[in-house]
């Protein structure tokens, strides 16, 4: 499925819920559960999930869920879309070993019950029935994808959620750290090339039937919570969604954005989105256009990751806006 399409979905969707072989056995540490020590934890919905030990045949249901595997050490046994997760995300990388179990939405039963997973970790992005079915194959741990009221805190739970499940709670610790760092050294360079205040807006964008549509991540998104914290400052002025904090517009929608630079993620596969604007008038006019300060970020940072993409991201728009 072309991602334009998903991502047409998901601007939908988004409002209403959204916007991720053998496995290699995590390294013991000793803030993780050794190998034969039984685990209990409490998952998003509440529900005590009890474990015989560390999860070593582990299925991710979403892309978010599956890069914070890979950065724990954990192969997943099942993925779904894989060819989509390895265009999209390139924070945590597959090994080839994962089994495609399906889309994002309606992953496969028959092909998760033949991996015999000890756990499957899903998100509540799921349908409850889904769920349920999913309950009926292994042990499932629901996570939390987003929470507008919290994103990054939610993301860094989400990760020692799956750590504790795993075993491997000392590298979540350390990819935390890892980003935490990231917000303090890219904070330190803005504010020294005199951009502390500036007035970022993030967006994505797909085309479809010849149509430019324009996704906001508002106030509450992610990335802009993580630009917030980069000392930079949103000009979106619209409510976005309870979950993920995105909205909706387009083209004619940016002539009332007060921007100094506007910033996007797109993928080479699906194309950019903004060449279909090239020739566009209302585009061209737009005073962050005239002046150059439109920056695609690298391919295969994602929107709705981990700590990981987390850290990835702050990289990149650091180095994007300080060039």
């Amino acid at each position: 499925m072309k991602i334009h399409k998903v991502l047409a979905a998901t601007a939908a969707l988004a409002i209403l819920m959204t916007g991720c072989g053998t496995t290699e056995e995590p390294a013991a540490s000793p803030s993780g559960a050794g190998a034969g020590e039984a685990i209990t934890l409490t998952d998003s919905r509440g529900a005590e999930v009890k474990l015989d030990g560390p999860a070593k045949r582990v299925v991710g249901t979403e892309w978010n869920v599956v890069e914070n595997l890979t950065t724990l050490g954990v192969q997943p046994v099942g993925v779904t879309d894989i060819k989509g997760y390895s265009a999209w995300v390139k924070a945590g990388t597959l090994d080839g070993s994962a089994t495609d179990i399906g889309t994002r939405g309606e992953p496969s039963f028959d092909t998760i019950a033949s991996l015999d997973p000890d756990l499957i970790v899903a998100t509540a992005d799921l349908p409850e029935a889904v769920i349920t079915q999913l309950d009926d194959l292994a042990p499932v741990v629901v996570l939390k994808s987003a929470d507008a009221s919290r994103q990054i805190d939610q993301a860094k739970d989400n990760l020692k959620l799956v750590a504790k499940a795993t075993g491997t709670e000392a590298k979540a610790d350390e990819a935390v750290a890892a980003f935490d760092a990231a917000v303090a050294k890219g904070k330190a360079a803005l504010e020294t090339a005199g951009l502390a205040g500036s007035r970022v807006a993030f967006a994505d964008g797909w085309v479809a039937d010849g149509k430019v549509s324009i996704r906001p991540f508002a106030k509450g998104s992610l990335l802009t919570d993580i630009n917030t914290e980069l000392g930079l400052v949103t000009p979106w002025t619209m409510k976005g969604d309870p979950a993920y904090g995105l909205a909706s517009t387009d083209v004619e929608g940016l002539t009332s954005l007060d921007a100094d630079s506007f910033v996007y993620i797109t993928n080479s596969v699906d194309g950019d989105f903004t060449e279909e604007l090239a020739g566009n008038a209302v585009w061209k006019s737009l005073p962050f256009v005239k002046s150059g300060k439109v920056h695609r970020l690298e391919d295969g940072i994602w929107m709705f990751g981990g700590p990981a993409s987390m850290t990835q991201y702050v990289d990149a728009i650091v180095a994007a806006l300080t060039k």
